[in-house]
């Protein structure tokens, strides 16, 4: 400054102050982006070439409708976003836990005296809740008390000819079913057939909301579906949804398109409640965000707390209590202490006191029609139980409808199928809804509120597990249906034997769907059920996810190996071995005597680049594409090697070869390894700490040139992406895309939330708010605070690496690549290894890894969650509440963004995120509570497991199509007539990027790899390329090809087939991806295979739609999902 004001002080002219100012700017401009070190080279092959600046922004005049169409938002009656935010999160009455005060009383005196007012109905819902799965494993639960309850209920109905019963947990009735002799079969087919017996939802279970993925999801559904339409020839209508921690609109779609009529839901913030009830909305059409068709379900909302007896009777639970019939010898509890037998004394009394009850329920509607559910947790599993209730609930129901005159009211036992038809009998103008119940909350224990946001991310290492199975079973299903029905067309007498064996892992792939089915559950995927039962689920998908691997193997077999007579070989072998729950996954030695050809398996239908990983312990390697008929890039480097947790060294007999290999849509394509030595290929580390040898090791240095990283911050570099990393932490500071000349701050972070004692747990995530964020790598880093010990660079021709150990407990890497492809190109790579150590040791601990970045997303901060990788919610932080309230689930991704920017996180598992701070995006990693927060679990989460997490993060520009897109663009769907208002602005639907959607499906669909083992059968045919379908629209996702059981033989498959397919919404007005058609055509088939039949059925299949011609008449609306039957 004191040379500016030498020079303001000079009689200079205004020309050279201008010219001398931008000779300063251009020097301070050329100093910021030359600080770092140029030590860490660029690719020296496989570069991409720029793109001119110009066709950097996505083009909306040149693209069709088919291809890019808008997605508009969709308008409802209520939206929660903007209302959740006007609520009083304080109300005068959290300490008495009931909102029910002065004014609700008033109104209900008022309405029960309005002569035109419809008579109050009651519809009593008997029902047990089933969980399989929570401080019992599913066996022990089910020989305990479920198959009792479920004898019960047949024997009891058929007693009790006025008595109703509803079950909703398929996964049970499939238990007891395979148990029961078929005289109690009959019975139970029976009392469905007379209605008073319903099979609620059908799922396989009753799922969580927040964590599921949506192919977990729909699969679950579908299996509980066809069992139910099976074996008792029904499809179910409604739905019962009253335990999961919140609620999302995904389900409800689901069950709309699966062609139900109502479902009810329970669990939603004690703000809600009282929103709701205030208006008299207890029913609405919960619509999707986009603007699509409004749904025929209809959404009931239970108005109390929570589905027991003592919530359900009415609003006062110290009055419900005593209505609650349940009498065990030697057993005791609050309602025991109250229970009062109904006699000819106290019959008025307790008669008046029931129905003014029920009445101040139907005062919370226009309607007034009462649905009270009268059950619990594993209820009626004794027979005097349900004589208890029924006897006393008789009485007073004959009681009160021989008296119309006193009560003015009719009373019985039914469904929920029974309640809908009476609601709308009388209720026709039924509000729309749109949003979600997340975060939920409740006030039970002490009249605070406590928010349910810890289980989006309790037990990650199950989380990362279920979509690893996952991916595996969708896998082993197309494979399953496709060369199953290509043998059995083909009706190839040498195929015989892999028909036969194919046919034998059928009965596993039932197990595997049931598997994946039972841990959707909201005890199970939530990490939410005591330790025990946590490993039970992990090992039952453990053990799936070994079968599935095993199918894919032998389909491959069928389909890759020429020789018929070589198929009962184990030839093709999975290259990773999952050896022990609770541990990861190896990854096998290429060999060059046995091992020499690899088999990529691609599940998704589109053309994919992707960057293979094969283990080696040689160097002199090169892959060949037998398909393409050429070398391909690929890079080696060693692998670091943890000693006793504390150490590393770079390995000197384990290499990673990396390859690129390009790979059809729906195809296996063998790649050949040959025995070749370019050391041009192998990597450049740059370490400070490596250079020490181990006392074997005399040749290190001849494979890999090591060196000292030079002084000051690190800079990567492909040629899109410039990352410059901080030196001391070894993370992320900058980020910027050299192509179209702009830059971020996003500074990476790993901090700790310290838990608040015994109000933190499984289920609850609460700070204490009283201590600082825990530094948690403070006890892992050295004393004078300098990572340059810990920090490797790896750089070659296809990546760029850099890893950062604090040992044992964080190992971060974070990598880009130099690879012709856009997304990996634009991509960039996270991998954090993560370890609590036993407890004690990070105790009280909620990690996190933050992104503080200068998007200027508002000073009420906004972002972006996916639902269910489905559909996607905007989030504003809530200013009265704590982090623990802005904590909000995601299954795929989150995003922050301004008018110019964008960032967004891809992960392939369900964790919770936020952005509690202008310009801050955080995930939740793991959790550790040493105590119980008073749920019900009772115990902490201590059973961490080393965990690996994989993420992309994408920095990308939004083009100012955005403003112009309602008129260049083709509209999606339709706006409801309802509220569509011509003088209000159409909002666009926020939407990922192409190459943010496309990244997630990559991520959570890898390309499944496979060694060609011939060591028991020396030099052996394998085909070069098999390409399974043909002419698929890349803008179409294929959820599954899902083989359908066979009508008479149980445990054997047909020749049909679910084909689920989902076509997923993405903007064109953010990022660089063409965009692509979601058109089927003519041309569109699966290969070698003959479809006798296409038809449009629901989600499920019970419902019969449309026979269609062909594939080319299929259509799908962005967003949409659809299910169509085919015929072999």
């Amino acid at each position: 400054m004191r040379l500016m004001r030498v020079f303001r002080c000079r009689p200079f002219s205004k020309r050279f102050l201008v010219l001398l100012v931008l000779v300063i700017g251009l020097g301070v401009y050329c100093y910021y982006y030359n600080i770092a070190p140029s030590a860490y080279p660029k690719p020296r092959t496989g570069a991409i070439v720029e793109n001119d600046l110009k066709s950097r922004f996505y083009d909306a005049k040149k693209v069709g409708s088919d291809q890019c169409p808008a997605v508009w938002e969709s308008a409802a009656d209520i939206d929660t976003l903007t209302t959740y935010h006007s609520f009083d999160f304080q109300p005068s009455w959290l300490r008495t836990k009931e909102f029910w005060d002065r004014s609700f009383e008033e109104r209900y005196e008022k309405l029960r005296n309005e002569s035109r007012r419809p008579m109050l109905k009651v519809i009593v819902v008997p029902h047990s809740h089933n969980d399989p799965g929570w401080l019992k494993t599913f066996e022990q639960y089910f020989d305990w008390k479920t198959k009792n309850i479920i004898t019960n209920i047949v024997q009891k109905l058929h007693q009790f000819p006025n008595m109703t019963f509803i079950w909703t947990e398929i996964s049970f009735l499939n238990a007891w079913w395979e148990r029961s002799h078929p005289v109690k079969q009959k019975s139970l087919k029976k009392l469905i057939k007379e209605g008073r017996l319903e099979i609620t939802t059908g799922g396989w279970v009753m799922p969580d909301e927040a964590c599921t993925h949506i192919y977990a999801l729909i699969d679950q559904f579908i299996e509980g579906h066809l069992w139910v339409k099976n074996n008792l020839g029904i499809a179910p209508k409604t739905g019962w949804s009253i335990d999961p921690f919140g609620h999302g609109p995904t389900v409800p779609y689901l069950l709309d398109k699966s062609g139900l009529d109502g479902t009810i839901i329970q669990r939603i913030h004690y703000a809600w409640k009282q929103y709701l009830a205030q208006r008299q909305i207890e029913e609405f059409y919960w619509i999707p965000g986009w603007a699509t068709k409004k749904p025929n379900l209809v959404v009931h909302n239970q108005p109390f707390d929570i589905y027991s007896i003592k919530s359900t009777c009415g609003p006062h639970p110290s009055v419900c209590l005593s209505f609650d019939f349940r009498k065990i010898p030697g057993e005791y509890s609050e309602y025991t202490a109250k229970h009062e037998e109904i006699n000819e004394h106290n019959l008025h009394s307790k008669s008046k006191t029931l129905i003014e009850e029920y009445e101040r329920i139907g005062s919370l509607t226009p309607h007034n029609v009462v649905l009270v559910p009268l059950g619990d947790d594993f209820r009626y599993e004794y027979s005097m139980e349900f004589d208890a209730q029924y006897i006393n609930y008789m009485k007073m129901f004959n009681y009160i409808n021989s008296h119309k005159d006193q009560f003015n009211a009719e009373v019985s036992f039914g469904t929920p199928l029974d309640y809908f038809n009476a609601m709308k009998e009388r209720h026709t103008n039924i509000p729309t809804l749109k949003g979600d119940f997340f975060v939920y909350s409740d006030i039970f224990s002490e009249g605070k509120p406590a928010y349910w946001s810890g289980y989006y991310t309790t037990r990650p290492y199950l989380k990362i597990l279920a979509r690893q199975f996952e991916h595996q079973l969708r896998s082993s299903e197309i494979l399953f249906t496709l060369v199953l029905n290509y043998i059995k067309q083909s009706a190839a007498k040498n195929l015989e034997g892999a028909e036969r064996m194919l046919e034998k892992f059928y009965e596993q792939l039932i197990s595997a769907r049931r598997n994946l089915g039972l841990f959707q559950h909201h005890d199970a995927i939530t990490g939410t059920s005591k330790s025990s039962v946590m490993y039970d689920y992990g090992t039952k998908l453990f053990t799936s996810l070994y079968h599935c691997i095993r199918l894919q193997e032998a389909a491959l077999t069928a389909t890759m190996i020429a020789d018929h007579t070589l198929h009962s070989q184990r030839i093709i072998q999975s290259e990773v071995e999952w050896e022990t729950y609770g541990n990861q996954p190896k990854k096998l030695l290429i060999s060059f005597i046995d091992k020499k050809k690899v088999i990529l398996f691609n599940p998704l239908v589109e053309k994919r680049t992707e960057v293979i990983t094969l283990r080696s312990n040689t160097t002199s390697v090169r892959i060949f594409d037998t398909y393409r008929k050429k070398y391909v890039p690929y890079q080696i480097t060693p692998n670091i090697e943890m000693i006793d947790k504390k150490k590393y060294v770079i390995s000197d007999v384990n290499f990673d070869v990396m390859f690129v290999a390009t790979l059809p849509a729906l195809s296996a394509v063998t790649y050949n390894l040959e025995e070749y030595t370019n050391t041009s290929h192998n990597s450049v580390i740059f370490c400070n700490n490596c250079t020490e040898k181990r006392s074997n090791d005399n040749d290190r240095g001849e494979n890999f040139s090591i060196k000292k990283m030079m002084p000051g911050d690190i800079q990567l570099e492909n040629t899109v992406l410039k990352l410059l990393i901080d030196r001391n932490t070894g993370f992320l500071r900058q980020i910027q895309r050299k192509d179209i000349r702009k830059r971020i701050v996003a500074e990476l972070q790993f901090g700790a939330y310290q838990s608040a004692q015994r109000h933190s747990g499984a289920y609850l995530f609460m700070p204490d708010y009283d201590a600082p964020e825990k530094s948690v790598l403070n006890p892992y880093t050295k004393s004078d605070n300098q990572q340059d010990d810990n920090i490797v660079i790896v750089s070659g021709p296809l990546f760029t690496e850099i890893t950062t150990m604090y040992l044992p407990f964080l190992i971060h890497t974070l990598r880009i690549y130099h690879v012709d492809d856009p997304a990996l190109s634009h991509g960039i790579f996270i991998e954090n290894v993560v370890d609590f150590e036993s407890p004690p040791k990070n105790r009280e601990t909620e990690l996190f890894m933050r992104f503080h970045t200068n998007i200027q997303n508002g000073d009420v901060p906004e972002f972006y969650t996916d639902q269910n990788g489905f559909q996607y919610q905007k989030r504003i932080k809530v200013e009265k509440l704590g982090i623990e309230a802005n904590y909000y689930p995601i299954t795929t991704m989150a995003w922050i963004q301004d008018d110019e920017n964008r960032l967004t996180l891809v992960t392939n598992h369900a964790q919770g995120a936020s952005s509690y701070e202008p310009g801050r995006l955080e995930v939740m990693l793991d959790r550790r509570t040493l105590y119980d927060d008073f749920r019900g679990v009772g115990e902490g989460v201590v059973d961490n497991k080393p965990t690996v997490f994989h993420n992309w993060l994408l920095f990308e520009p939004s083009s100012n199509i955005r403003e112009k897109r309602d008129t260049q663009e083709h509209v999606s769907g339709r706006i409801d007539e309802r509220h569509f208002n011509p003088n209000q602005k159409t909002t666009v639907y926020e939407l990922p990027s192409r190459m943010a959607d496309y990244l997630s499906r990559t991520l959570n669909y890898p390309v499944n790899i496979y060694l060609v083992d011939t060591s028991e059968v020396g030099e052996i045919e394998v085909k070069s390329q098999e390409i399974y379908a043909q002419g698929f629209p890349p803008g179409v996702h294929l959820l599954t090809l899902r083989t359908i059981t066979d009508e008479e033989l149980d445990q054997f498959p047909s020749a049909t087939c679910f084909m689920v397919l989902h076509r997923p919404g993405y903007s064109c007005a953010v990022g660089e991806l063409e965009a692509i058609s979601a058109r089927f055509t003519p041309e569109t088939r699966l290969n070698n295979l003959t479809i006798k039949n296409i038809t449009h059925v629901s989600l499920t299949g019970l419902k019969k739609y449309k026979e269609l011609s062909s594939l080319a008449e299929i259509k799908l609306d962005p967003m949409e999902v659809k299910t169509y039957k085919l015929k072999f």
